[in-house]
């Protein structure tokens, strides 16, 4: 049977805990891997499996979100008979409010799903890093003639706060759900994890409808998939967990340990981000039969100049993106974006450089994130005075340094008259 699948990807979070990374741009929008962005994960994990019919839900500090797809996704020609349409907030509720949740989020656009009349609805989250083959999942749901599917991945227990918390029986049936509650069950198996919900579902169209519609009259509800319609539908509904740890992706080792990260944090932005310099990487960035797509950026190859006794320009265990040019500098173990610029005597050590930074002669960078378009004068040292750096940036507990960018100027072209 040919299914008919239509997507919602949920972009419209705050990313408060991502802060300053998402003072003036929306978490999917954060920049990841020196050329892409958090939400091409998704996109690209969608058209990856053959769904190709997407509505991307954004609410706050949209427009570098809308940039992106608009410039990687739309103008791309990836999708010539199908869609990837950014919708806002459309006040259809009888309070004309914005997305009080996620439930709400789709209960606001359920005209969307009446007109396509799809067989099952894929609602995914766009704020995490992984490669899944979204397919898999869904032959698992239609083999369990499910209402709903929710995928699933261990997680530690310390963790539990932070994720819907799935008990499930040995045939996959979930039987008990609890929305970030500290006191969770932990698994069976390992009482060490707790089988978390990833925030993506599959849903037979007729009981998402029925359930939307119930939510909505519900005066006590909180208008969320995870608090509010998932528990509710474990009493009532087929409600099944798809095991993430047996997903496998086209091209990869059949051994391949599948990835998946919560990026919810500084923290974990940056460990995600580092995972990608290893020598056989748990993100695998380079299989072409399932490539992470972004947008077609027309950057020069990068460029390594100089090759004298302390002023030689090269990168160890690094990723350098186009246009970036290391002119006597040294990166190590670091995530260079776009269009940087690494001067002679600079020292870039386990850092991330958003797009267009700028470290200036003899300056050293360490355990940082640099926003984009971040100047670092000739000399200046990040990373290795805390205490000093404390008084002028944001620093995590665990030491990292975050420097806010400078946003870029617009050209506007000009009109004789």
């Amino acid at each position: 049977m040919d299914l008919r699948v239509l997507a919602f990807v949920l972009a419209g979070g705050k990313g408060t805990r991502l802060y300053p990374l998402t003072k003036e741009r929306a978490k999917p929008a954060v920049p990841f891997g020196g050329r892409y962005r958090i939400i091409d994960f998704v996109l690209s994990n969608l058209v990856n499996s053959g769904i190709y019919s997407i509505y991307v839900l954004i609410q706050f500090k949209s427009q570098s979100l809308l940039q992106h797809i608009r410039d990687g996704w739309e103008s791309s020609g990836i999708l010539k008979h199908h869609f990837i349409i950014p919708v806002p907030a459309q006040m259809r509720s009888g309070d004309e409010t914005w997305y009080r949740g996620t439930a709400d989020a789709i209960w606001q656009n359920i005209n969307l799903i009446e007109q396509a009349d799809p067989h099952v609805v894929a609602i995914f989250g766009a704020d995490h890093i992984y490669r899944m083959n979204i397919r898999q999942m869904i032959e698992f749901h239609e083999q369990k003639r499910a209402d709903v599917t929710v995928a699933a991945v261990p997680v530690p227990r310390e963790e539990a706060r932070h994720f819907g918390v799935i008990e499930a029986a040995r045939d996959g049936r979930i039987v008990g759900f609890h929305e970030k509650r500290a006191e969770a069950p932990t698994m069976p198996s390992d009482p060490t994890r707790v089988y978390a919900s990833m925030g993506n579902y599959i849903f037979s169209t007729h009981s998402l409808l029925e359930e939307l519609r119930r939510d909505a009259e519900d005066p006590d509800s909180t208008h969320d998939f995870g608090r509010d319609i998932l528990p509710s539908m474990v009493r009532r509904c087929r409600v099944f967990s798809y095991d993430f740890q047996m997903n496998r992706i086209p091209g990869d080792p059949p051994d391949a340990v599948p990835y998946w990260r919560d990026v919810g944090t500084i923290d974990a932005y940056y460990e995600a981000s580092m995972d990608l310099r290893a020598i056989s990487p748990a993100l695998n960035l380079y299989n072409k039969n399932w490539p992470l797509i972004t947008a077609g950026y027309f950057d020069p190859p990068a460029k390594f100049s100089f090759d004298d006794e302390g002023r030689r320009g090269h990168a160890i265990d690094s990723i350098v993106a186009g246009g970036s040019i290391l002119s006597g500098g040294v990166v190590r173990n670091s995530v260079i974006g776009r269009g940087c610029r690494i001067h002679t005597g600079a020292e870039v050590d386990e850092s991330i450089l958003f797009d267009n930074c700028d470290i200036g002669r003899h300056a050293k960078v360490r355990r940082a994130i640099l926003d984009k378009n971040v100047q670092v004068p000739p000399g200046e040292m990040i990373g290795y005075d805390l205490e000093k750096d404390r008084k002028r940036f944001h620093v995590t507990e665990s030491g990292i340094v975050v420097i806010e960018g400078k946003r870029s100027r617009v050209e506007i072209a000009t009109l004789q008259v």
